[in-house]
């Protein structure tokens, strides 16, 4: 099963190698593996623990608990791999402790030897659900200790088909399970694995972390004023259809900061297409005076995070493609979170509707209302977000001490 396994991972291979002829990122995933091996640095005398992580939103997982291994062991190695380019190509714009961040080779046998070989870890953190059977392989078979932090399980995985014997096999070569609820650990149970414990999800920490180290922004702030502000933050196509005939329409108090999730000209000219309303590039050297404007679009890469300090309410986009953005940014500061309706795969959004500080949307005018509706409770629904935040934080201290305890 496993030269099948690897017969797949190698016409995946060759299909984005054929979609990198017209797509921007499969030629950013071909070209950011090329020649890889002749890149990696000499390793003497350290001890290596290698994180891997699909994107930006599992390096975001498992930066707090690579602190704390850098604080327990200044010498350790960090090694950090990703799968996506947008997780490699953004890495750099977050406060980190990795000492060599790369791409991570094609899952072939070869190139896992080759890869362990090389850094011989002597632990390895899979972060969240992205699994690669032959770096899992050859790193269990060179001494390593494996862990699963921050994940989190679904019954239409394929580790709980009929069909899902070979990689099932796969996750019995853990050493343990570091799961962000109980209904991961109750899935990984029913296939006879045990070595499970409910630690909660580790971007707690990283954003309650954030939020102590939050920059000041002078043309947020100026643009502000004292007026209540929106933030529409990691927008897509799809939100902003929603979002934009409101803002057109809003007669109330509030401004509007619009962060999205895409900064190309292509995408930023589609919005302001738009408005109606008068709008501002963050990014205008020539504007002198941000108050008078109604919308800032924030048109930089890194800032959102910070600005969510700045804001009253957030709109977080990806709900309506099924890849929902990180609402832990701004719950962190108390504000309120809409979000579109497909987010099944993100537990934490049913958690905060069901706690009252979260809303789902389908349409402009739902929008509308939640915001009509949070506006007549505010102070309570925001108070009530914080302390939810800081009441589900400490994964990282819990994995770790798990960790020294026992293996």
């Amino acid at each position: 099963m496993r030269f099948l396994y690897t017969i797949g991972v190698r016409l995946y291979g060759l299909a984005i190698r054929i979609a990198s002829l017209f797509n921007p990122k499969a030629k950013k995933w071909i070209k950011g593996r090329k020649n890889v091996f002749n890149k990696f640095p000499t390793i003497e005398g350290k001890k290596v623990v290698w994180f891997h992580c699909a994107s930006l939103g599992e390096f975001d997982q498992g930066l707090p608990l690579m602190e704390m291994l850098k604080m327990e062991n200044p010498n350790v190695f960090l090694l950090v791999t990703f799968f996506s380019p947008s997780g490699f190509e953004h890495y750099e714009k977050r406060s980190h402790s990795a000492d060599y961040v790369t791409y991570l080779p094609l899952d072939t046998p070869k190139n896992a030897r080759k890869f362990v070989r090389h850094f011989n870890p002597s632990e390895v953190f899979f972060v969240k659900y992205e699994f690669w059977a032959n770096y899992i392989t050859e790193a269990k078979n060179s001494g390593a200790k494996l862990f699963n932090i921050s994940g989190i399980f679904r019954s239409n995985h394929r580790f709980f088909k009929w069909y899902g014997t070979f990689f099932r096999n796969i996750l019995l070569k853990f050493d343990h399970f570091f799961v962000q609820n109980k209904a991961s650990q109750k899935l990984l149970s029913s296939i006879n694995i045990f070595n499970v414990t409910t630690a909660g999800d580790s971007r707690f920490d990283r954003v309650i972390a954030n939020s102590k180290s939050a920059e000041d922004n002078d043309i947020i702030a100026k643009f502000k004023k004292k007026k209540p502000l929106i933030i529409i933050g990691s927008s897509w196509p799809e939100d902003e259809s929603r979002i934009i005939p409101w803002i057109n329409e809003n007669k109330t108090h509030y401004k509007v900061l619009i962060a999205p999730h895409q900064i190309d000209d292509k995408h930023i000219n589609q919005i302001t297409n738009q408005l109606t309303r008068e709008f501002a590039k963050y990014t205008d050297s020539s504007i002198k005076d941000f108050s008078k404007y109604d919308v800032l679009i924030l048109n930089t890469i890194g800032q959102l995070a910070s600005a969510y300090k700045y804001g009253d309410i957030a709109y977080v986009g990806g709900g309506f493609s099924g890849s929902l953005h990180n609402i832990l940014e701004p719950a962190v500061f108390g504000l309120p979170v809409l979000f579109g309706p497909k987010h099944v795969r993100f537990p934490e959004a049913q958690q905060f509707i069901n706690e009252g500080f979260g809303f789902s949307i389908n349409t402009k005018d739902e929008f509308e209302q939640y915001i009509i509706d949070i506006q007549s409770n505010y102070s309570v629904i925001s108070e009530k977000e914080r302390k939810f935040v800081h009441h589900n934080a400490g994964a990282s201290k819990r994995i770790l001490e798990e960790i020294r305890a026992n293996y």
